[in-house]
């Protein structure tokens, strides 16, 4: 890659911002219309993906030092804890709740389980993602 890709630079972190509030969007999005967590957490890496394009592997091995297996495990243990904690109420695994609460600041929303689930999920595929293309970025070098 050129090292004077100032055009590529400059617009990959104007961009890489919208892709990640997108993909906040989505993700929260995703348990009442379409969108969730695997969506979401695509969008994600593909944030992440473009900023390792734009200003190379070891640039961005410095800037964000994250382990992104640490993400699949997080992910996977959320996910499972969401299954499990349906059991705690007597209830079939992976059952959905929810409720309407009134939070200092957000006023009454609605709160559900599916959407610590969706975290889980997210989590779990920004991971898998980032480290399948990491894994293989760092083979072609």
């Amino acid at each position: 890659m050129r090292s004077n890709d100032i055009i590529l630079k400059t617009t990959s972190t104007i961009i890489v911002f919208v892709i990640l509030a997108f993909s906040v969007n989505l993700f929260l999005a995703g348990h009442n219309a379409p969108g969730g967590g695997f969506i979401g957490g695509l969008m994600a890496a593909g944030a992440f993906i473009l900023l390792y394009i734009s200003f190379g592997l070891k640039t961005m091995e410095k800037v964000l030092r994250v382990n992104f297996r640490y993400f699949i495990a997080a992910g996977l243990l959320i996910a499972f804890a969401t299954g499990i904690g349906s059991f705690i109420f007597g209830q079939p695994f992976l059952s959905h709740t929810f409720g309407h609460f009134h939070l200092p600041l957000l006023g009454e929303r609605e709160l559900a389980t599916a959407v610590l689930f969706d975290l889980g999920v997210y989590l779990t595929v920004i991971g898998v993602t980032m480290t399948i293309i990491l894994t293989i970025a760092e083979d072609r070098g």
